[in-house]
């Protein structure tokens, strides 16, 4: 039973005691997640956080792999390039005195993804619930939609996430509502598939991520930090949601990767969208379809060999005020 004093994502998450928050579709989409670990752990949970990473992993020492896929970075783990979102989160939990390593997950496709959360759920203990969360919204895309965002990633995440049948809650939080329309997303028809989530009973509700709580002034720290950690390649997405919980709006810079286009920073972008996985995963038209992919390419080329075989798509929406 769900009650107006409490988010429906909280309730479900009350009874667990060991959570895995992940982000989904790599990047920093694991930093979107960071105000809920921060909650959560203040509610006495154990938490760990894990990322589906773009960063060089194949060029880290043997030492730091768990099993094939999956990576224990650290705040003094050594690597190569100057990108590594994993790791400057490791460096910034460290300053402030948190536990410091975040896992890092292969870039694959949905089989062996899976496997890699089962061999991290195994190190950890077992996990009573993970939740997945996306920078942006894109993975509340079912397939028909005119545009899909960036899938791939996503999909590997979801897929891999809802076949986990023997983790008790698997949850997904979606932070910074509008930033997928530069990947053509259309935000008309993600309020749809939210509310056709709610006639299933999948859908737990939206809340805000406040600039004066402890959750999102350490927030807007961890993205700041991010951004010093990786001057040439800084999250959009998560500097249009910080720009956001700081009040701004509009066309706001942050980073000379937004020169040319026009930014649309808004309250919108701090509220939290939330899902039940095994829900989101069921409305999905072509997810199926991808549970035996090794590679992320031939997710690329499932989704394109579906999308070839639609006889329509849903046409984008205008918000009508």
């Amino acid at each position: 039973m769900f009650s107006l004093q409490e988010p429906p994502f909280f309730t479900r998450l009350r009874d667990a005691r060991r959570v895995l928050v992940a982000g989904a579709g790599g990047g920093f989409d694991v930093y979107a997640g960071l105000p809920l670990a921060l909650a959560l752990r203040s509610a006495g949970k154990e938490v760990h956080l894990a990322n589906l990473s773009f960063a060089d992993l194949y060029g880290l020492s043997l030492d730091v792999w768990l099993e094939a896929d999956v990576a224990a970075i650290g705040p003094e783990t050594a690597f190569r390039g100057d990108y590594f979102p994993e790791h400057a989160l490791a460096r910034w939990l460290d300053l402030h005195g948190l536990p410091s390593t975040v896992y890092a997950l292969s870039r694959t496709g949905v089989a062996p993804l899976r496997a890699a959360y089962r061999a991290l759920l195994g190190h950890l203990g077992g996990v009573d619930a993970v939740v997945l969360v996306d920078g942006g919204t894109d993975i509340l895309m079912r397939g028909d939609e005119h545009g899909l965002g960036t899938p791939e990633e996503d999909m590997a995440s979801l897929g891999a996430v809802a076949g986990l049948d023997e983790v008790p809650e698997r949850l997904v939080a979606c932070l910074g509502f509008g930033v997928d329309a530069y990947h053509g997303v259309n935000h008309s028809l993600v309020l749809e598939n939210l509310a056709a989530l709610d006639r299933d009973g999948a859908y737990l509700g939206a809340f805000s991520l406040p600039r004066d709580s402890r959750e999102g002034a350490l927030y807007l720290d961890a993205v700041a930090h991010a951004q010093r950690c990786t001057p040439t390649h800084p999250s959009i997405v998560n500097g249009s949601v910080a720009a956001a919980v700081r009040g701004e709006f509009g066309d706001v810079r942050f980073t000379e990767r937004t020169r040319g286009g026009e930014l649309f920073v808004n309250p919108l972008m701090a509220l939290y969208f939330c899902v039940d996985a095994v829900g989101l995963a069921r409305r999905n038209l072509y997810l199926d379809r991808l549970e035996r992919t090794e590679l992320t390419r031939q997710i690329s080329s499932v989704v394109a060999e579906f999308r070839d075989e639609l006889p329509r798509q849903r046409p984008p929406r205008a918000f009508p005020h």
